[in-house]
């Protein structure tokens, strides 16, 4: 009698706290959702529903040619050129500097490593925008304004503190005898990083390539400030063509912004089954 008086409170509580846990991850995925739910239904209306009296969320007649229709009304094939080019240019640049950084700093003890590494947490707290004035001045010495080669460099800068520090855990947790190993082997330190080292810490690297990437496919301050040129403007810039003077195409507006998250909605499709091995991915000692 006492034990089953005792453990039918305790399911009892467990019941009511899974529920409010319920409710809890709806609201959530709700408020989340609800924003790009209102862009999908605003993109199928037409002008005259848009700016209706009364107005309403869901379009009363589909018009699934708003997105046919962006490309014929804004160089869309060239924005989303110039978006990858910038993001896979940047991500690039960003991983070939950043992986031998990240492995000396894992691998190698130095003097003034651990003012290094904090100089490079520091350096995470600076936005873009704080350092516009600066960053344009730099850009205009070098000839690099309204350059799509100067939108990788500054990209490729902006990411290289945090492609520096995960790659560095992720370098920490795999075994140093594993390369040890390879060298007794006949391998050099560099042959041992390369053949050894970087298989073993794909997920990590996998991981960190993709949210480089996608940190460059969504940068829009600098790029607004730097690019002038229709030609050289990436996604998130040229989008703004259907935000006129006098006017706001908001169909075409929220067609074209649905068209510029689908490579990062797809991306964070393929790192969420990598996501957790590659932040805590490691070798076995032995």
């Amino acid at each position: 009698m006492n034990e089953s008086a005792v453990k039918k409170p305790v399911s009892v509580k467990k019941a009511i706290l899974r529920v409010l846990l319920y409710f809890v991850v709806l609201d959530v995925c709700v408020i989340t959702l609800y924003p790009y739910f209102a862009m999908l239904c605003t993109a199928l209306k037409s002008r005259a529903e848009i700016f209706a009296v009364e107005a309403t969320v869901l379009p009363v007649h589909a018009l699934w040619s708003n997105f046919i229709d962006i490309w014929s009304r804004a160089p869309m094939g060239r924005y989303f050129l110039n978006s990858v080019l910038i993001a896979g240019g940047s991500t690039l640049i960003a991983m070939l500097c950043g992986i031998p950084a990240a492995y000396a700093l894992a691998r190698m003890k130095f003097k003034g490593q651990t003012a290094f590494l904090g100089f490079v947490i520091v350096s995470q707290m600076f936005a873009p925008v704080v350092l516009l004035i600066g960053i344009y001045k730099v850009m205009m010495t070098m000839g690099l304004t309204d350059s799509i080669w100067g939108l990788i460099f500054i990209n490729a800068a902006f990411n290289q503190a945090f492609t520096v520090w995960l790659l560095r855990g992720t370098f920490m947790g795999i075994s140093a005898e594993m390369e040890q190993a390879a060298t007794i082997d006949g391998c050099n330190r560099v042959q041992a990083m390369l053949r050894v080292l970087l298989p073993v810490a794909a997920p990590g690297i996998v991981t960190t390539l993709i949210f480089i990437f996608i940190n460059a496919w969504n940068e829009y301050t600098v790029a607004l400030c730097l690019i002038s040129t229709d030609t050289y403007k990436p996604l998130t810039v040229g989008i703004n063509v259907f935000n006129g003077y006098n006017i706001i195409e908001w169909q075409y507006l929220f067609a074209a912004s649905i068209f510029a998250i689908i490579p990062v909605v797809i991306l964070f499709m393929m790192i969420e089954k990598n996501l957790v091995s590659g932040l805590a991915s490691g070798g076995v000692k032995g």
